[in-house]
């Protein structure tokens, strides 16, 4: 009895030596890639309101552009999953930080609506793979229940992507050197240290425990040992199943639908938020200058940072992924919803802003461990890129409705209530999803 407690408090103790030594290896680095991802993603539209002008590209442009970025994503979603699972996550995403910085950079090279077009689609080209590789390699080096705290701390890169990147992006766009536009210089210099990052990714990343060094021999054989037992267990309770046989459960397609119907409002709120803010300050009578637009933008997106950190945490401790995700969605339609409603002064729809901003990222990082429960290493990987392949489908949706919707008289809290509806059907198909509840094990009580 004495030994069986002694041996299990060493295994604890050991387990959290593995987790803290993995966490401070990988995830401060796949933040920091993620937020250079996310920036060269969205900085667009911050470039946006000087690019109007300098290139008078109509609404629907920047609409179709903003779409196309998820076009050109969906071409290697699978694939780069696959690539991770199979070959060697380190070069995969290697090659996909240098490429795509080109891209980003290339961004300033454009003077027409098809070369914004071209462009816009060779960047999501270069980018497809990252985030669904992101999480098959997630599985390579967590254990299962310590999955959706890394994931958040991780995802944290979007909010303080989004609420760094607005105010950078609109000092930027004051500037002119080189006799180059402001907004010209956002894409050279956010869009060069993904370039920088794809050399140093090289020498960092390590492909599976096996192979690191930095963890000692007993480290490497717990760490291989709780994934191998967790993959057999998943086996044992799924079976060993192809690509079609996964493509036909259901709750596959309702994560599908769920995302895709929430990323049709979720990725238009971050790509058109500077234009509503603009477009809201406008009416309530406020400073609607870029500068200023770009600063209440910032607050809005900020508010994402405790949304993604609280839900990553009460997900480990809880366990109830699907309501928490659920939760998010719901919330993030509701106060959406609640700023359009008309009356209202600025100070109150930037508290609704706010409040959406904060539920933008609550529901993801719950999402994103539910097809990681119960399904095989290899299944998790096809399902993974066909589940992303269909919330980057949403984002080719929303942002050209939305152009549409500005070009053809629509204002500001129509289009956002538009945004709200699609993020509520979302909620809607997450609820339907059957996921068995997990109890807390003893060691995750802290």
């Amino acid at each position: 009895m004495i030994l069986s407690a002694r041996y299990e408090h060493d295994t604890q103790a050991l387990a959290k030596r593995v987790h803290w030594k993995v966490s401070w290896r990988i995830l401060p680095l796949l933040c920091l890639l993620y937020m250079v991802a996310y920036l060269d993603r969205v900085n667009v539209a911050f470039a946006k309101l000087r690019m109007r002008d300098d290139l008078h590209f109509s609404e629907e442009v920047f609409g179709w552009g903003f779409g196309l970025f998820f076009v050109g994503y969906l071409f290697l979603e699978i694939p780069g999953a696959m690539i991770v699972e199979h070959i060697s996550a380190r070069k995969w995403f290697a090659r996909i930080l240098i490429t795509w910085g080109i891209c980003s950079m290339a961004m300033s090279l454009v003077r027409t609506p098809i070369e914004f077009y071209i462009a816009r689609f060779l960047l999501g080209l270069a980018e497809a793979g990252f985030f669904p590789g992101v999480i098959v390699y997630f599985t390579h080096w967590f254990p299962r229940k310590d999955r959706a705290r890394a994931l958040s701390r991780m995802l944290i890169g979007i909010p303080i992507c989004y609420a760094l990147g607005s105010p950078v992006s609109g000092l930027l766009m004051e500037q002119s050197w080189f006799g180059l536009s402001g907004w010209q210089l956002v894409f050279l210099v956010e869009g060069a240290p993904a370039v920088l990052l794809g050399v140093a990714v090289l020498w960092w990343i390590t492909d599976r425990p096996r192979q690191a060094k930095w963890l000692k021999p007993e480290e490497r054989e717990w760490l291989e040992t709780t994934l191998h037992a967790e993959r057999e267990e998943a086996i044992a309770k799924t079976g060993r199943i192809d690509l079609n046989q996964a493509l036909k459960l259901k709750a596959v397609w309702l994560l599908a639908f769920g995302i895709f119907f929430t990323n049709i409002g979720g990725y238009a709120f971050g790509f058109w938020m500077p234009t509503a803010v603009k477009g809201l300050l406008s009416t309530t009578g406020e400073d609607s200058r870029t500068t200023s637009v770009l600063v209440w933008t910032g607050f809005v997106y900020v508010c994402g940072l405790p949304g993604v950190l609280s839900s990553g945490w009460l997900a480990d401790r809880i366990g109830h992924h699907k309501w928490l995700c659920f939760s998010g969605q719901m919330g993030f339609a509701s106060f959406l919803a609640l700023s359009t409603l008309p009356g209202q002064s600025w100070p109150q729809v930037f508290v609704w802003l706010c409040l959406a901003g904060f539920c933008s990222c609550f529901w993801f990082t719950p999402f994103w461990v539910l097809p990681t429960l119960s399904l095989t290493s290899s299944v998790a990987a096809v399902s993974i890129g066909f589940i992303n392949m269909s919330a980057n489908l949403g984002g080719a949706v929303g942002s050209p409705v939305f152009g549409l919707m500005k070009d053809a008289g629509f204002d500001d809290r129509a289009c956002l209530l538009f945004l709200a509806v699609c993020i509520a059907i979302g909620g809607v198909f997450v609820a339907a999803i059957s996921v068995p509840k997990r109890t807390p094990e003893p060691e995750e009580k802290r």
